[in-house]
């Protein structure tokens, strides 16, 4: 069963917010961390934890890089599928009078 373009951008529109935190978080803690490396002086145990998937009681360690990489890949997936199907805007010939 094919998914038409209407259920496939209302699948796009859904997962995004969702898909975007996880990723959102992960880009900002693994660039705090290479910062916070910088300075010998700071503890950054906890933003490395953070970054790989444990947040306080809640340890999702071995999941959560196959579950962002799996939302990455559904996002473009769609983003792809709503892109390349466009046909490109013809402008009318103008003819010469």
């Amino acid at each position: 069963m094919a998914l038409n373009p209407k259920m496939i951008r209302r699948i796009h529109r859904t997962l995004a917010p969702i898909l975007a935190l996880p990723l959102v978080v992960t880009v900002l803690t693994g660039s705090l961390y290479q910062i916070a490396r910088l300075n010998e002086n700071f503890d950054y145990y906890w933003l490395i934890q953070i970054h790989k998937g444990q947040w306080g009681p809640l340890d999702l360690q071995a999941v959560y890089p196959f579950l962002n990489g799996l939302g990455l890949l559904v996002m473009v997936a769609t983003g792809l599928s709503m892109w390349l199907p466009t046909k490109p805007h013809r402008r009318p010939k103008h003819t010469e009078s």
